[in-house]
């Protein structure tokens, strides 16, 4: 249980320290970061629902006003940018991405985790993003869709990061990746 809660709270300060890499911020409003590699790493690392709880206390720490997010930003206005969708998105993205880390054994480590991290970190991602874009500019689904086309190629390479650093975890502390346990 104590084993639970650190990582819970570790990986909920590893998204926030994300955010400290230099971000750049889009004309309609949605910045790139890293942030969520660390949504990809909490699902394929800490598995769907410990995964899912890092990210929930990660943005309640925001919703109470701690400036976690990219730029500094942080409120219950957060909950209110054109990036809020995104923001939603984390917690379902993390429960995917470790849905299939749990449940999926008949692949290496590594490309479960990268696969889960396509589909839960951008696929399950992506859909809460471009609603949330669409309703806060509104645009048409079609129009917010092409929009986030931009964040695709580093979105990949941080899904291939995510299934190779949850793999070299996994062979140098098999024991801290409970995605696997």
């Amino acid at each position: 249980m104590e084993r639970n809660l650190t990582l819970v709270a570790l990986f909920a300060a590893l998204i926030a320290a994300l955010a400290l890499i230099p971000q750049f911020t889009l004309g309609f409003g949605v910045p790139i970061t890293a942030q969520s590699l660390g949504i990809m790493l909490c699902g394929t690392v800490l598995g769907a629902k410990r995964g899912a709880l890092a990210v929930l206390l990660f943005m309640l720490l925001v919703a109470l006003g701690l400036p976690l997010l990219a730029g500094g930003r942080g409120g219950l206005g957060a909950f209110m940018l054109p990036s809020s969708g995104f923001l939603i998105g984390f917690p379902v993205a993390a429960f995917v991405t470790g849905l299939i880390v749990e449940n999926w054994r008949s692949a290496s480590l590594t490309v479960v985790a990268g696969v889960a991290s396509i589909i839960g970190g951008i696929g399950v991602l992506y859909i809460f993003g471009i609603a949330g874009l669409a309703y806060a500019l509104d645009k048409t689904i079609i129009e917010s869709a092409l929009l986030v086309l931009v964040f695709i190629p580093g979105d990949i390479i941080k899904a291939v990061l995510a299934g190779l650093i949850t793999s070299a975890l996994a062979k140098a502390r098999p024991a801290s990746v409970l995605s696997r346990s």
